[in-house]
């Protein structure tokens, strides 16, 4: 079978694995249960894609999403893998298709719902194709406490057993209690090959703004990145329909999405943003594990989301191609209740509901942060690293100041209003004001009653938020959302610890800058005509226009320009297939003309060192095509033969004149062996 570099770039034309990926790689090419966690949009596709091309037998590959089933199977059909999937959104000839295809042994990989592994046929049908590997993408589904979970995952460690076969598990999103669960379903207690990679996404740009008319923070947004395909999530449906109604209004495509939308019309929104460049989805979690658009260029929370996973898992959307992307999370104190409230009335049992309050301070520790966002992100991953360079606060540090008198006035007034207030009230108390609610309860009397006059309104709410947000405070949801002490806000009432916030306010936060440029103004005429090309070809073809190239494909195209097939070969993401197949129609619009033809002996050579062995063979035949004297009859070598001599790998001179034969191996032979040497 062909070896794993060798399938990387002339199958998935890529020059190198991604960090982390070829030890992956290979542990499933051996045959070794494996489990990976990566990052989304870290890779993890390729490391059972890939193997399957380098194994004897079929792949399957159990999927969650038959979106994301279609899109993967269509993907690897564009890069000239023979895939398939058996799945409820089959038409008749599709599955006739599989079927064929499985009967004649073309199918390397084959892609199914967990779902089918309930019906009595799979079994035997998966012995009878002669299964070599189970693949099992988003394992995070057989966690029973996951919000993914799916219960025919369950299933999965009992295929693995009656196949025989090893089973590589992936997911972007498993912590130490998931990955537990995941070694006991799916590999019966024993640990396979855990490979844990970094979950730093260099390409995304983190920032967080406190909410200041979320609406039209959103459109400024968005504005700043028309034309851009990107992601909003909001934490109710009706609010996806507002928002996705007002950017429609501002000139954006864009539409919403969400889980009481009906099936046919949430499939609907599914493809139109495959399928169209520059489309807005506003949408809740439900837009979920089935975007697999790898060009999404933007993500924009509208609300908090409701952990650091969920987060970081959401995020991960953008950028997937490796260019890059940003992201904006807006957050505000009644997002906060809104988490806290969810998490104290769940079912959960007491340790789970601390667990999730946990992972929501480790969020609002990050939307408060002090310095770089990526080091607080990946020191909760269990990863440090220096600043990054590529966050809000690394580019525009905050301004900080010491907290500690006025978060123990704040605790003052909590306090002495029996913890029964929220923080308007308490605002109120602590700027003097006599509103009808204070002179009721007679908290004008109180010693905390206008001791706060230094700070305004605004500035309050934004310290009761960074409170509420280092979790020095909590609504309590039983006295209708009252803030509540909790302990780690003790020692600071007492005067034992200080404490620093930041020194902003609820004022008309700063929009983000323009988006930056994916590529430089010069080279930006360049990409939008290579955009435009793709575009064309996606359409004729009917799929979505990252499937003839992603963006990063585009961008490096515009930067280092190739002008020929062998260049256009050295470019990531150019794969044979896909050089066959488009090469030519994009040199066209780097060069502004037509390539030379080539002869298709030559053109299977493009991007591969035998390429620039036969073009020196071709030079020395054709010094050579009269003898050394330039007085002999004629003699040439067919292109074909010419480009198994360029081939050739550790030349001798016996191979070389049993390949030429007698006559031409006296004429070409030793120039020849002199190239082959030197090459």
């Amino acid at each position: 079978m062909p070896a794993a570099d060798t399938l990387l770039s002339s199958v998935f034309g890529f020059p190198a694995f991604r960090p982390g990926q070829e030890e992956i790689v290979n542990a499933v090419i051996a045959g070794r249960n494996t489990l990976a966690i990566m990052p989304t949009g870290g890779g993890k596709s390729l490391c059972y894609q890939l193997p399957a091309l380098a194994r004897e037998g079929v792949t399957v590959v159990i999927s969650p999403l038959i979106a994301l089933m279609r899109d993967q199977v269509r993907a690897l059909r564009e890069a000239g893998v023979e895939a398939g999937a058996l799945t409820s959104g089959n038409t008749e000839e599709e599955t006739d298709a599989v079927f064929a295809a499985l009967d004649e042994n073309r199918l390397k990989l084959l892609y199914m719902a967990p779902e089918r592994l309930a019906s009595g046929g799979t079994l035997p049908l998966l012995r009878r194709i002669g299964t070599s590997l189970i693949a099992v993408d988003e394992a995070h589904c057989v966690s029973q406490w996951g919000h993914d979970f799916r219960p025919d995952y369950l299933r999965i460690g009992e295929l693995r057993r009656a196949l025989g076969v090893p089973l590589a598990a992936f997911t972007a999103t498993a912590d130490a209690e998931t990955r537990s669960e995941i070694i006991t379903r799916l590999f019966d207690g024993e640990t396979p090959d855990t490979f844990l990679h970094g979950f730093d996404r260099p390409n995304i740009h983190l920032a967080f703004a406190a909410k200041d008319s979320p609406r039209r923070q959103i459109l400024a947004f968005a504005d700043a990145r028309r034309g851009q395909s990107g992601i909003v999530y909001c934490a109710t449906r009706a609010k996806t329909e507002s928002l996705a109604k007002a950017l429609s209004e501002d000139g954006h495509p864009a539409c919403h999405y969400h889980g009481g939308m009906e099936p046919d019309a949430r499939r609907a929104v599914e493809a139109r943003f495959q399928q169209e460049d520059g489309l807005i989805v506003v949408a809740t979690v439900a837009f979920g594990m089935g975007v697999d658009k790898p060009d999404i260029r933007w993500v924009a929370h509208a609300d908090l989301p409701k952990s650091i996973e969920a987060y970081y898992q959401e995020i991960g959307r953008a950028g997937r191609d490796g260019a890059p992307a940003e992201t904006l999370t807006l957050y505000g104190a009644d997002d906060i209740r809104l988490r806290r409230a969810q998490i104290d009335e769940g079912l959960a049992p007491p340790e789970r509901r601390a667990a999730d309050h946990a992972r929501l301070n480790a969020l609002l520790g990050l939307a408060e942060a002090q310095k770089c966002r990526r080091e607080s992100l990946l020191a909760y991953f269990g990863e440090s690293g220096a600043a990054c360079g590529n966050c809000d606060l690394c580019e525009s540090p905050p301004e900080l100041f010491d907290a500690t008198e006025a978060v123990r006035k704040a605790l003052s007034a909590i306090l002495r209003t029996g913890e029964y207030f929220g923080s308007g009230h308490l605002t109120d108390i602590l700027l003097g004001n006599e509103t009808a609610k204070v002179r009721e309860r007679g908290h004008d009397a109180l010693p905390t009653f206008g001791v706060g006059k230094e700070f305004t309104r605004s500035q309050w709410q934004a310290i009761f938020r960074q409170m509420m947000a280092q979790d020095l405070v909590r609504p309590d949801p039983e006295r209708h959302g009252a803030l509540r002490m909790t302990e780690p806000a003790r020692p600071i009432l007492r005067g034992e610890e200080s404490i620093t916030l930041r020194k902003d306010t609820v004022k008309a936060a700063k929009s983000r800058p323009a988006a930056k440029m994916l590529v430089s103004e010069e080279d930006a005429p360049l990409l939008s005509a290579l955009k435009a090309k793709r575009r064309a070809l996606a359409e004729a073809a009917g799929f979505p226009a990252y499937m003839v190239f992603n963006d990063r494909t585009l961008i490096e195209m515009a930067e280092k320009r190739p002008a020929t097939r062998d260049a256009m070969a050295r470019i990531t993401g150019v794969g044979a297939t896909k050089l066959e197949k488009y090469g030519d129609a994009f040199l066209s619009v780097i060069t502004g003309d037509a390539p030379a033809p080539e002869h298709p002996a030559r053109r299977a050579l493009s991007g591969r060192a035998a390429g620039g062995i036969y073009d020196e063979l071709l030079k020395v035949q054709a010094e050579l095509a009269r003898g050394p004297d330039g007085l002999d009859k004629p003699m040439s070598c067919p292109a074909g033969l010419l480009a198994k001599v360029a081939a050739l790998r550790d030349p001798d001179m016996g191979a070389l004149e049993r390949l030429l034969g007698a006559k031409r191996a006296e004429r070409f032979g030793p120039a020849f062996f002199d190239v082959l040497q030197n090459a």
